[in-house]
């Protein structure tokens, strides 16, 4: 049940979003390493936002999974992820933080019950 959100200033006119989705969908099947069929990618983009002191492109993540992250593993995937960002929306590594989660099975609902 990995959760990707990607929040940008990068204005929604200039972003494929469906590329863009299935970039993102494609990174976290590599990176989290679990079955894409229950990946869940956004991009909210548009966002009034600044880094740096300055609005030149600029995004914001958060990865929500239940295992499979953290320690050195999340190097791995922010690689993957910021590669993604950098090349579909032209935000540069340096303009963007990615926050992760792991979340317990009982704090994520799905099916109308959680995965615990």
């Amino acid at each position: 049940m990995p959760i990707l959100k990607i929040t940008t200033n990068v204005p929604t006119d200039t972003v494929n979003n469906s590329d863009t989705l299935a970039a993102l969908s494609k990174a976290m099947v590599e990176g989290v390493g679990k079955p894409e069929q229950y990946v869940l990618v956004t991009v909210d983009s548009g966002k009034p936002m600044m880094f740096a002191g300055t609005e030149e492109p600029a995004a914001f993540g958060e990865l929500f999974s239940i295992g499979a992250i953290g320690g050195d593993k999340n190097k791995e995937i922010s690689k993957i992820i910021f590669d993604v960002v950098s090349s579909k929306l032209g935000v540069p590594s340096d303009r963007m933080y990615l926050s992760f989660h792991d979340a317990a099975r009982s704090d994520i609902g799905w099916k109308g019950s959680t995965f615990a």
